[in-house]
């Protein structure tokens, strides 16, 4: 008895030891394929953080020849879910870059969450920004106090949303929307922007 409940603590230990050896091979080439301030890639564009710089990097034959510059950023500059798409409108082909910052601001009593989602449209070959688009959601929690003496006190969580959703269609125009408002714009090649879609 003794020894078949040896037999079965060794081959435990041994098989749990061989395990934990796999899932560290597993992880090495993971973080060495990384490359880093690269946050986005689509055909010959790359969105990156480059000498101080949030910028679109475009590239011929492999090797960067131009950028142009979305922002200029500071060291705690760490953007979540970037992505560069791209896109036809009104028979051009442009290029969407979308990212999202949050800023957390806290003092004793409030600690505000804003989460800011940009959107960027860009017409490669004049290097042209051709819209942007800012979305603010802000989640507040507060400590509020119910008395003038400071006794009694309650949470109080607050969700204020600035700005517009933006939203690209299929047919390459893009769809502003907000809780009161829709404003609806196609691109005009010959102004290099994007117009109202009503006028145009």
């Amino acid at each position: 008895m003794k020894r078949i409940f040896l037999l079965v603590l060794m081959t435990m230990i041994s098989t749990s030891t061989f395990a934990q050896k796999k899932k560290s091979v597993a992880k090495k080439p993971a973080t060495t394929t990384t490359a880093k301030g690269v946050l986005a890639k689509i055909d010959n564009l790359v969105a990156e953080v480059k000498t101080g710089n949030f910028q679109v990097t475009i590239s011929e034959n492999g090797k960067p020849k131009d950028a142009i510059t979305v922002k200029a950023v500071d060291a705690k500059f760490a953007p979540t879910n970037c992505k560069l798409t791209s896109f036809t409108a009104s028979g051009v082909k442009l290029y969407l870059l979308t990212w999202t910052e949050v800023v957390v601001i806290k003092s004793d009593l409030k600690t505000e969450n804003l989460t800011n989602v940009y959107s960027v449209v860009y017409e490669i070959p004049n290097k042209r920004q051709v819209f942007s688009n800012t979305q603010t959601t802000n989640h507040i929690v507060e400590k509020v106090f119910l008395d003038r003496l400071k006794t009694a006190s309650e949470t109080q969580e607050k969700i204020r949303r600035e700005g517009f959703e933006f939203i690209l269609n299929a047919d390459g125009t893009i769809t502003q929307k907000n809780k009161t408002q829709e404003n609806k714009w196609k691109y005009d090649p010959a102004t290099f922007e994007f117009v109202d879609a009503k006028k145009k």
